[in-house]
């Protein structure tokens, strides 16, 4: 693509991207992308104009159904299906409400009544025509609709949809997401040169955040996802080695059970960027992935040099990334605890426990402000104040201190915290030392009630394939790295640590493993 013709492209998608809105994205991308394939799923590959038809069909057939402004449940498969119905909900005049399918039917109901949805989407079928299992709630569960919701051409300000929370501190909450928070920031799509690299390997949930803020980049971009509705680690690595895809986006979870899966004895040399994020990514991972991939690929040669490895950082709360690093082929640089650069329109204040400005060096919770912002929480006007101030701060509850460069350093999150003896001690800290230990695949570290100190860290461990995790030995690695009060009194052995439906470790259900007898070695 010749210099010209990439900046008239860029030009373009920049101007079809302004103050778009889920209602309008797909038919404002064809104008751009038209034919170019953006999708393959499974045995098919769909191009931009059908995609944008398919959502323009689904939505005709929904809006008798969807009252201006009200919030309609997605529960369909996890698929690229799901996430095109999220945008023909908004464009039938609805609030998208998608939900993990991983979710029980306990969870999808009390989503359902939260939302206070008047109908529910189970399958393709639903939305093709009049769903005999829609589900109307009272009129008094349903929160306020949104100004100029019945608008056919809403404001990239008002409130889009409702992405819920994992839960993991209680029942899912509603975020109430504009279309600005989800959409709006897509003209960064422009800075990816069309036609750059290849295609992009997804395994993603579409309900979460993450997985719904990547297939929109991707298509924003026009760079074509071969989607994968489930992660099997053999299955991504066949894939690769058979699809040579230009980059693979995951979670840190994602990319542990890659490497226990072997692939450091795959052919991944096709990638040239790795992307992860929605957890922290512990360095020495990332740095392997980097040579598993490659810079560049020559006749005769064949593929030499290492590969990117970029970082997002974010959270339902603003819509996605807000923050970004990039580690290039070749140089150490961008892994570690940083969450990065912030993305352009976002500011970053780092806050000590009584609401002033940390000093340099000193933990604090990270308060953002920007376009991505939650509105607040749905039918929750006590859990929006505890998170947003008057001047539209959000307290993200991760604990960060100041690094170079106007970075910050991650240290986890404000409710992870265990505090044992007066010392704070941060988990991520911990399992980071002990991931380093040649035996551990991955650690989970929590606080455990103690009469004396209060709360005292344990550990719970994935032991690599053909290894053994011993707890002395791994007190005894800890105890060299890091002061006494942060080497964890306890180590179990486990084959899986409790997860969300988004693969986050689940703290809550890591202390419930320690429930028995105090052991001392394996967990088993």
């Amino acid at each position: 693509m010749s210099m010209h013709l990439l900046s008239s492209v860029m030009a373009r998608l920049s101007t079809a991207l302004g103050g778009v809105t889920l209602a309008d994205f797909w038919g404002r991308l064809d104008a751009v992308w038209g034919d170019r394939v953006l999708v393959i799923d499974g045995e098919r590959s769909r191009t931009c104009t059908e995609l944008a038809a398919d959502v323009e069909r689904w939505a005709a057939a929904l809006r008798p159904r969807v009252s201006a402004g009200s919030p309609v449940v997605i529960a369909l498969p996890n698929s690229y299906d799901q996430f095109l119905a999220c945008f023909a909900v908004s464009r039938a005049g609805g609030l998208a409400v998608p939900v993990n399918d991983q979710m029980t039917a306990v969870e999808i109901d009390h989503v359902i009544a939260d939302s206070g949805a008047e109908v529910v989407l189970r399958s393709v079928a639903d939305l093709e025509a009049p769903s005999r299992r829609s589900r109307r709630a009272p009129a008094d569960a349903r929160g306020p609709a949104p100004a100029d919701a019945a608008d056919p051409g809403p404001s990239d300000d008002d409130v889009a949809a409702l992405f819920y929370t994992s839960g993991t501190t209680g029942l899912p909450k509603g975020v109430a997401l504009t279309h600005r928070s989800l959409v709006g920031q897509l003209s960064l799509g422009a800075l990816v040169p069309p036609g750059v690299g290849g295609e992009v390997l997804v395994a993603l949930p579409v309900a979460h955040i993450m997985g719904f803020a990547v297939l929109a980049g991707m298509a924003a971009a026009g760079m074509p996802v071969v989607f994968r509705p489930r992660f099997d680690a053999r299955g991504i690595l066949d894939a690769i080695e058979q699809r040579r895809p230009f980059g693979f986006v995951g979670v840190p979870a994602m990319y542990r059970k890659l490497d226990a899966a072997g692939a450091a004895d795959r052919d991944l040399s096709s990638i040239r960027v790795w992307m992860s994020g929605a957890d922290a990514m512990a360095g020495d991972l990332a740095r392997a992935f980097k040579g598993y991939g490659s810079s560049v690929t020559l006749p005769l040669i064949g593929s030499i040099g290492e590969a990117a490895f970029v970082e997002g950082y974010g959270m339902v709360e603003v819509g996605g990334g807000i923050a970004m690093k990039v580690s290039p082929p070749m140089l150490p640089l961008g892994v570690g605890d940083s969450v990065g650069f912030r993305l352009p329109g976002y500011r970053f204040r780092v806050v000590d426990q009584l609401g002033r400005t940390a000093m340099p060096g000193r933990v604090g919770e990270l308060w953002v402000k920007g376009p991505g912002v939650l509105r607040g929480y749905w039918n929750d006007p006590v859990a929006t104040a505890a998170v947003l101030d008057d001047d539209g701060w959000l307290r993200t509850g991760d604990l960060v201190r100041s690094g170079p460069a106007g970075t910050v350093l991650f240290c986890g999150r404000v409710k992870a915290v265990v505090k044992s003896g007066g010392y704070s001690v941060y988990p991520l800290e911990v399992e980071t030392v002990i991931a380093e230990h040649p035996s551990v695949l991955e650690a989970a570290v929590v606080g455990a009630p103690d009469g004396q100190l209060g709360e005292i860290p344990v550990a719970a461990v994935i032991e690599r394939p053909g290894c053994t995790a011993d707890a002395e030995e791994l007190r005894a690695w800890c105890t060299e790295r890091l002061s006494h009060y942060k080497v964890p009194r306890r180590f179990i052995v486990v084959d899986e640590l409790p997860r969300t439906g988004t693969a986050k470790v689940n703290k809550a259900g890591v202390l419930e493993l320690f429930d028995g007898p105090a052991q001392t070695s394996r967990g088993r």
